[in-house]
């Protein structure tokens, strides 16, 4: 039997010696695509950016209004939003909330405290909110009031 447990032992070992072999070629595979990757997403960000510069050239700068509607489990909600561009950046912005109840109201007042620091500073073409502050459905609400607002810009 003592034979058998060396056996075991050896093939164990040997066994283990092949997976670090195989794993450590794994490691060397993955920096390689990752550094190919990162090439390219270096690359990748300088074409979009140039061209979310010369496309958010296309809006007039001023201040705008608009109110998008977004359904939740109490129905129908309403959020307007008045945000100043300047060079088709975001440079201001106000919510202003239309709650029908207190859960409205508690969720759309998350969600104005902390929508300016996600939206402000950047290019309008850019934005796309989808949860702030634990409200996901004033999001929906938002983006329908973007939506009106860059067409009413151009």
């Amino acid at each position: 039997m003592r034979p058998s447990v060396r056996k075991s032992v050896f093939v164990g070992i040997a066994g283990l010696s092949l997976a670090g072999t195989v794993a450590g070629c794994a490691p060397s595979a993955t920096p390689a695509s990752t550094s190919e990757n990162t090439s390219g997403a270096s690359t990748a960000p300088s074409g979009p950016a140039s061209t979310t510069a010369s496309s958010g050239s296309h809006y007039v700068d001023g201040t705008y209004s608009a109110d998008g509607t977004y359904v939740s489990p109490n129905g129908t909600e309403t959020v307007g939003v008045e945000l100043t561009l300047a060079s088709g950046t975001v440079t201001a912005l106000n919510i202003t909330q239309h709650p029908s109840n207190p859960n409205t109201r508690k969720f759309q007042g998350e969600f104005a405290g902390g929508i300016a620091a996600q939206v402000v500073g950047k290019s309008i073409d850019e934005l796309k909110v989808s949860k702030v502050a634990g409200s996901s459905l004033t999001s929906g609400g938002f983006n329908q009031a973007l939506d009106k607002i860059k067409a009413e810009a151009q």
